[in-house]
């Protein structure tokens, strides 16, 4: 599918919320949650609600996201594994055909060491900007200097040490007796959401275009530190409870990879209920401090008059377990790390039909770089495994489109062999792979039992119906359908060519 450009160049906006859980809407119908510029934003687009991000944690689920490759084929499978130079990517081709693709914020790209000096400070870390993109401002977790540098030039006083950088106000906590969580040491207005905001108008107030921006929020990622009065616009003691078994130990006995997760202290939910409740709590007052700013930058956008040729996408890396099945953060195999939110708000006459409109197949995050290419017309790389979702926004019905999502999580580490010693298994072994149906979820370990769940008749994820005899034809096909769709996205760089007599010939076949 290829638009034609409007007279005035189309602009991008690509926004990136870190660790927001798909069903973290008030479009919807959360029970708690307000988000109202983005329910409106979505009135003006596409939601789409079933939208899969296909890894975890955020270097590897953004490496899929900003090169629309399947983990199996980037291999950055966990936070510091290196993204191999040889992968394009959507800045790159971006910039290729015309754009000026430009980041504020951070991709969280761990660069290929290969082409750097030993000694080069990009192989100190793993949050490195992403390659071909134009970094105006580099916000990161672990070096948020632009920020800091804000808030002394406005006489506040920032800690030495630099992991502090989202440090709350002193005193006891909401589960040791204060009336509401903790608030953020300075005002809303400065916070690193307003900033990055602004540093993202600033740009725009000045450029020609046409470009591709891209802004990428930390929040409602942790620490869970909200500003004044996010801090306490819900109630701890209100929020939804945890979809998890009565113990850990009961929880445990679902799978050994779970149980082994569980024994650890990173990744495990407090067992102090109060504690987790005011984590939950504040997780949604930073959702509703991400919109209020989503909501000003959209206000600039409509006062600016650029709102009419600016396309906006915007979803995030992962999602948060947030205490069910004794969980937290992100990793592993549950719904509540994977599904996330997705709006698509195009500007063009041609996308009219589907404004405020719902799609309700499966989608994920390795679509968003043909959807990028194709709505600035440039063509989708062949090494993407994704697929364009423009024909969504522009009322079409795509042909074959998936029936699951896929998605899968790498847990090695290569600094740590604990995984290899508790479970018996290589570190190339630590590995799973999930497919995603409409009522069955098939979860498959390399050198580990397999899952399956009934998400028709077990929704949360509780049981395990991997050795019950009348679902093994259930099991054999969805370890088919894993098999084949892995088979189906094997990399495919250089497989449609054929050297000749005549020279190398190319056949580029259709994507679905």
């Amino acid at each position: 599918m290829r638009l034609t450009l409007m007279a005035t160049p189309l602009n991008v906006l690509f926004i990136t919320v870190d660790q927001w859980r798909g069903d973290c809407l008030s479009v919807r119908s959360h029970p708690v949650v307000h988000t109202p510029n983005l329910d409106a934003l979505a009135g003006e687009g596409v939601l789409f609600t079933r939208h899969f991000a296909n890894a975890a944690p955020c270097g590897p689920s953004r490496a899929s996201l900003h090169t629309g490759m399947y983990l199996q084929n980037h291999r950055s499978g966990t936070n510091g594994t290196p993204l191999d130079a040889r992968h394009t990517n959507w800045a790159i081709e971006a910039a290729a055909a015309g754009y000026d693709p430009v980041l504020f914020g951070y991709t969280d790209t761990s660069r290929d060491p290969r082409g750097f000096d030993p000694a080069d400070p990009v192989l100190r870390t793993y949050e490195g900007p992403l390659p071909g993109i134009r970094v105006l401002c580099h916000l990161t977790m672990g070096d948020p200097a632009p920020w800091t540098a804000f808030l002394r030039t406005n006489g506040f006083e920032v800690p030495t040490d630099i992991r502090a950088w989202l440090f709350s106000e002193p005193g006891p906590d909401y589960e040791e007796g204060r009336a509401d969580p903790k608030p953020l040491a300075y005002p809303a207005e400065l916070d690193d959401t307003a900033f990055l905001v602004d540093r993202t108008i600033d740009y725009m107030n000045s450029a020609k275009g046409p470009y591709i921006a891209h802004l990428s929020l930390l929040r409602p990622h942790p620490p869970f530190v909200a500003p004044e009065p996010y801090n306490r616009m819900y109630n701890p003691a209100a929020v939804p409870g945890f979809k998890r078994m009565a113990s850990t130990e009961e929880e445990s006995r679902q799978h050994p990879w779970l149980a082994y997760q569980l024994s650890r202290e990173t990744g495990r939910a407090p067992v102090n209920e109060k504690e987790l409740r005011r984590m939950k709590a504040v997780y949604y007052g930073l959702m509703t401090r991400v919109d209020k700013e989503i909501g000003r930058l959209i206000e600039y956008l409509k006062g600016s008059g650029r709102w009419e040729s600016m396309l906006i996408v915007l979803t995030s890396d992962h999602g948060e377990e947030m205490g069910d099945h004794w969980l937290l953060g992100k990793g592993g195999y549950f719904d509540g790390s994977y599904h996330i939110p997705l709006i698509i708000r195009d500007p063009r006459p041609s996308a009219n039909s589907s404004r405020g409109t719902t799609v309700s197949v499966f989608t994920e995050n390795v679509d968003i770089m043909p959807t990028l290419m194709d709505a600035i017309g440039a063509e989708t790389p062949v090494q993407c495994d994704g697929r364009t979702l423009m024909p969504f926004v522009h009322g079409a019905d795509p042909r074959k489109w998936r029936t699951e999502a896929h998605w899968e999580f790498d847990f090695r580490d290569p600094t740590d062999d604990s995984a290899e010693r508790t479970l018996g298994l290589t570190m190339h072994q630590c590995t799973m792979n999930i497919v995603r149906g409409d009522r069955y979820k098939y979860v498959h370990f390399t050198h580990l039992p397999p899952l399956l769940f009934d998400l028709k008749d077990d929704p949360d994820e509780f049981v395990n119906r991997a050795g019950d005899p009348s679902l093994m034809p259930v099991m054999l096909e969805c370890a088919q359908k894993l098999l084949s769709w892995r088979m189906n996205h094997d990399e495919q760089l250089l497989t449609h060519i054929a050297l000749t007599g005549r020279g190398p010939v190319e056949r580029r076949a259709p994507r679905y």
